[in-house]
Parts: structure tokens; C-alpha cells; sequence
């Protein structure tokens, strides 16, 4: 088992739940409420706090709510959410597959926790451990104000206004009105201030907040309530400067560092290894635990479900634990494929699957005689187990004719479609019980130190100081250039992408200085109102982001952060481009919540349901 923390749910009075994970725990049905001035109650208060940090992970919500819609990806073959990725009609309140509800659920269950927990923790008595005196009381008081922070955070963005309780409650809350935007982001700053103030640098158990989580968090929320030019959130003359102090806390600190290689992020892309859940570059992680026996439908990631593409019914392959399942619920633009510098940016390779062994001789594609190199070949097999037996490549205009040729099954861009395409290897999940096993164990990725990076390379820039974001951006492009030392020679950029040297580094050629945004480069695809510098700066942060972060989870709040979601759809998305709209940048608020709410003593009159939804909707 991890030597982690071990997150669990409580059934908390305005939300219930049923699940049950491997802490010992005592649901509030079962227990008084003075159970929470015990350290054991008050520790698993708050882990229920931190358990539905895992559901964003837990199902299709993942991609749905933060890829569909977007600039990178597009809809594969499969799923019943591509409302989403369309914005058709079916994206409105009543929540056809029920996504923005249970994020409402599950988020506002964690709030209430986050909330009790507040309430109660100076009234602890008889703690042994963390909570026996007041320093340690503070602790875990900052560790609910950063969690509560962080669930706010992810609702306002998706919704706008929202609900902005700070009491907790055992039963249920009827009068539930949304609090405007900037009151939402005042409290987020405060709550995750008071963290920064009262965490530790280091926790003794991995998965728990810590100082740099905060800052980190801290330094993304001024950022993001500092972009908004049409949308109110409240924004400050000195949102950059503090987006810049608070990112610097967390660069500066010597508690996190990038990883040398960029592969070394995630699963490798030969054999999907994957050893690193506390990468030096990891700020924040949702935990799952990897005791297989404790793994179920309510705490597995299933993340590593819906990026790949059908390779288990083709030649000579069988699906298996390395490969994963393939629901192929998304694949990636063609905009986004043309952002990277294939030649010598390692991240578009190493961002994902290329290479297929086969695994299966019986079904294993025969040489015939229209295809055959030697007629000698013709009727025997194509390739041995253990050989490549599939291989996608970047290249476009390939015939039929060499299609056929190839010593496998060839899948260059021309030929892909919605079953077949890269997926990506940042999800591979090998260590599952069983190939055919949903529900994995890898921990989820919140944040890492790039991120930090570029948050404030964005900021910098905003302020017109283009030679230091400049330099902070180059921190990230350097890492991501090739090294002399890369493990596998990528022979795609050989064939592809004319490198004579396969072994040369490729880190000077990653870096760019401020007058790379004076004008359009060959490599950056921007919409036609980046017309001035600032404006192909900022598309250029969001371009780089895909590069760095492609299928991280980021994608839609970034869109709808720096109120480019329309654009950049319209330019970059075929599903989406007629239907996208202004006011789609913010989620529709579920009916069933609007449903549910009283004023002055009485429900709320099905004439006042506008007041409480979204423009547009």
C-alpha cells in the first residue's frame, strides 16, 4: 500500500452517500455530531473532504467537462455525452447524463465537510497526533480552507455564480442562492491565503495540502480572475502582480524541480512503465490507492478508459493489460496536431502512443502476391509477436498502394478516423487486476511545477514584460526539447520530420526570445484577431499549454478563463464550430438543483427559475 493519505467518504447531512472505502469510518447516520470533537472523528471528517477529489476521475465527467468542446480534441467513436463537444441543444439544464449535477453533488458534499470541519476543529479535545495542540490544530483547519478553496475554484469556473455556503449543516439546506462571482473568488483567495499562511512545506503523508499546493492554487486563481475582460469576477489592478508573487513561492521554494525528461511524467511509451507518483514536478495529486483489493466503481481512476483507439481486434493483437481498453471517447484535432514543432519538440511524441506489439500470432496479416517485397514471402505472416503490428505516424498523403506494403498495419494521418488515431499514453494503467478491469489505481495529476512556470510567464506577460516570460516560458521549452540521452531514438522524426541526427540535442533550437511574438511564426496557428503582440501572446501561452498539458484535464477552463472559447472552437473544432456560442463559456445550472430551492420560506416559483440560471440556458 502507498504510504499516502487514504481518502474515504463520510455521508454528510445535505448530500448522502453509500460508499464504502478501506478507513474504518463512522457515517454521521451512525454517529452524534459530537463525534467530530474526537481526533479520530475530525480525521475522518476530513478525509471525507479529500475523497471527492477523485470525482473528476472516477468516470466520463473527466474529458467531458474539461476536454469536449475544446481546441485539442474532438469526439472518437463511442460515448452518449458528445452534446458536449457539439454544444447542441441536449447541453441545457435539465443535464442530459447528469455530469454538471453530480459535480454539483459531490462538490457542495465536499464543501459541507470542509465546512463542519472548520466549525469544529478548535474543539477537538484528546488528540494524540496532529490535532493534540493548536499548531497542529491550524494545520489541518489550512488543509479544509485549501480543499474548500480548491472545490469552489472548480465550480465557479464551470458555472459562474454559484452557492457560497460557509457554515456546515446536518440537514438540509433549502435556501441555496447563488453568490455573485466576485464574492466567490474574495472567499477563494481568503480561504487559500489562510493555507499558504498555515501549511507546511512537507506533510507526512503524501497526498495531504501543502504550502506549495496553496501558493500554487493561489497563483492560478489571481490569474484567472485577472483575464477576464467581459466577465465580472471581480478583478484587481494587482491580480498579475499577485499571480507572479505566489507562483515565484512555489519556483523559488527548492521544494519542486521539472522533471529532466519529459517521458518521465508519465507511463513510457514502450512499455508503459510507470514508477514516478512523486515526481519531483508534482505539487498536488488526487490519491487512489493501489491495494487492488480495495479498489471498486466508487474510488478506481478510470481515466485510462476513454483516450485510446481500437487496436484489439486488429492483426495480431489482443487486448492485454499494457495496451489498456480502448472506449474511444476522444482524439485529438487536427489544429492541435499542427502546433507542435514535430522535429524538435520531444512532447509530441512522448505525449503519445505510436507503436503496437502484436501479441497474438494467430491473426497475424500474411504476405500475398500483390504485396508480397519477394515472392518467396507470399502466404507466410507479415510479423512475429514480440514485432511492431501497428504503427501510426504524423504523415499525411500516404498511398494505398504503401499502405499495403508495410511490414505491419500502417495508420499514417490520412487513414485515421474515429476508431483509429494516437492515443494518449499519459493514462495507461497496466497495474489494474485484469486486462479487462475498469477502475485503475494511478494517482491523478492536479498540479505540477510547469504549470507554475507558465502561470507566471503568462502573468509577466500580460504586464507587457515580455523578456521574462520569455525566460520562464524557455524553462519549460528546454525541458522539452530532445536530449543526447533520450532513450529511444524516436526514428519517427527520421522518417518524418527530416533529423539526420537522432542523437542530437534539440534544446536550443526550443527556445525563442520576446520577439517571437512580434509576428506570426510558421509553427503557431493563432485565430485572426491575434492581430497585436499581446494578443499572439496570449494564444501563444494557450498553444503551449496543449503542448504541454494535451488531455491533462485543463483544457476547457483555460478556453473559458481567457474568454477565447469561441474562437478558438470555431478555428480548431468541426463538431463545434456552428454551434458555439458566447454564452456557452459557462455551464448551465442543473434544474434539479434549481428545482430544490426555497426563498422567504416557500419553493422557488417556476417564474424566478431565470434568476438562478446561467444567460443563454
Amino acid at each position: 500500500m502507498k504510504n499516502k493519505l487514504l481518502i474515504g467518504t463520510l455521508a454528510l447531512g445535505l448530500f448522502s452517500s453509500s460508499c464504502k472505502d478501506f478507513l474504518e469510518e463512522v457515517p454521521v447516520a451512525q454517529a452524534s455530531y459530537s463525534y467530530y470533537d474526537t481526533e479520530k472523528g475530525m480525521e475522518d471528517l476530513i478525509h471525507s473532504a479529500y475523497s471527492e477529489l477523485r470525482w473528476l476521475a472516477n468516470g466520463e465527467q473527466s474529458f467531458t467537462l474539461n476536454e469536449y468542446g475544446t481546441d485539442e480534441v474532438r469526439q472518437a467513436a463511442d460515448g452518449l455525452n458528445k452534446h458536449y463537444d457539439s454544444y447542441s441543444s441536449l447541453l441545457n439544464p435539465s443535464d442530459q447524463g447528469g455530469f454538471l449535477h453530480a459535480m454539483w453533488t459531490a462538490y457542495y458534499r465536499a464543501i459541507n465537510a470542509c465546512n463542519l470541519g472548520i466549525e469544529k476543529v478548535p474543539g477537538v479535545t484528546g488528540g494524540t497526533g496532529v490535532l493534540k495542540d493548536d499548531a497542529g490544530k491550524k494545520i489541518r483547519e489550512a488543509e479544509l480552507k485549501f480543499l474548500r478553496a480548491y472545490y469552489y475554484f472548480q465550480l465557479v469556473q464551470q458555472f459562474g455564480a454559484v452557492p457560497l455556503p460557509l457554515k456546515g449543516t446536518v440537514g438540509v439546506q433549502l435556501e441555496f442562492e447563488r453568490a455573485p462571482m466576485p464574492q466567490v473568488y474574495e472567499q477563494i483567495i481568503a480561504d487559500l491565503t489562510y493555507a499558504s499562511d498555515n501549511l507546511p512545506v512537507n506533510q507526512s503523508q503524501w497526498g495531504r495540502a501543502t504550502k506549495g499546493a496553496a501558493n500554487h492554487f493561489l497563483s492560478k486563481v489571481y490569474l484567472t480572475r485577472g483575464s477576464a475582460v467581459k466577465d465580472q469576477r471581480g478583478q484587481k489592478a494587482d491580480d498579475m502582480d499577485n499571480a507572479i508573487k505566489y507562483a515565484e513561492l512555489v519556483i523559488n521554494s527548492g521544494a519542486y524541480k521539472l522533471e529532466a525528461d519529459y517521458a518521465n511524467l508519465f507511463p513510457d511509451t514502450k512499455d508503459h512503465a510507470f514508477t514516478n507518483e512523486r515526481s519531483s514536478e508534482f505539487i498536488f495529486n488526487v490519491q487512489f490507492n493501489n491495494n487492488l483489493s480495495l479498489i471498486n466503481n466508487s474510488f478506481g481512476n478510470r481515466i485510462h478508459l476513454y483516450w485510446g483507439m481500437v487496436y484489439d481486434t486488429r492483426p495480431g493483437m489482443l487486448r492485454d493489460l499494457q495496451n489498456g481498453r480502448p472506449f474511444r471517447r476522444i482524439r485529438p484535432t487536427e489544429f492541435a496536431f499542427n502546433l507542435w514543432d514535430k522535429a524538435n519538440d520531444s512532447r509530441f511524441y512522448k505525449s503519445f502512443n505510436w507503436v503496437y506489439y502484436s501479441n497474438n500470432a494467430a491473426s497475424i496479416t500474411k504476405w500475398t502476391a500483390a504485396n508480397a517485397p519477394s515472392p518467396n514471402l507470399v502466404g507466410q505472416p507479415k510479423w512475429a509477436v514480440g514485432d511492431t503490428a501497428i504503427f501510426i505516424t504524423p504523415e499525411k498523403n500516404v498511398s494505398a498502394a504503401a499502405i499495403d506494403r508495410a511490414k505491419y498495419s500502417y495508420y499514417p494521418q490520412n487513414t485515421w478516423d474515429l476508431q483509429t488515431f494516437p492515443p494518449v499514453s499519459k493514462y495507461f494503467d497496466p497495474n489494474r487486476d485484469n486486462f479487462q478491469s475498469e477502475f485503475g489505481v494511478r494517482d491523478f495529476v492536479a498540479a505540477r511545477l510547469a504549470e507554475t512556470y507558465l502561470i507566471a510567464a503568462e502573468a509577466y506577460g500580460r504586464k507587457g514584460n515580455y523578456t521574462k516570460a520569455a525566460e520562464l516560458v524557455n524553462i519549460v521549452r528546454k525541458r522539452a526539447g530532445y536530449k543526447s540521452t533520450d532513450k529511444y531514438p524516436y526514428i519517427q522524426r527520421a522518417k518524418f520530420d527530416g533529423v539526420s541526427d537522432l542523437k542530437k540535442s534539440t534544446e536550443n533550437e526550443m527556445i525563442i526570445t520576446e520577439s517571437y511574438w512580434d509576428k506570426d511564426q510558421a509553427v503557431e496557428q493563432y485565430p485572426a484577431s491575434a492581430t497585436s503582440k499581446n494578443t499572439r501572446f496570449i494564444h501563444f501561452i494557450l498553444n503551449e499549454k496543449v503542448r504541454e498539458f494535451y488531455g491533462e484535464m485543463q483544457r476547457w477552463n483555460e478556453l473559458a478563463r481567457t474568454e477565447t472559447l469561441v474562437e478558438r472552437v470555431k478555428k480548431a473544432n468541426e463538431f463545434a464550430a456552428g454551434s458555439v456560442q458566447e454564452f456557452h463559456q459557462k455551464r448551465p445550472i442543473p434544474l434539479a438543483h434549481i428545482e430544490r430551492i426555497w426563498k422567504n420560506g416557500a419553493p422557488l416559483p417556476k417564474d424566478q427559475y431565470a434568476s438562478q440560471q446561467n444567460p443563454g440556458y
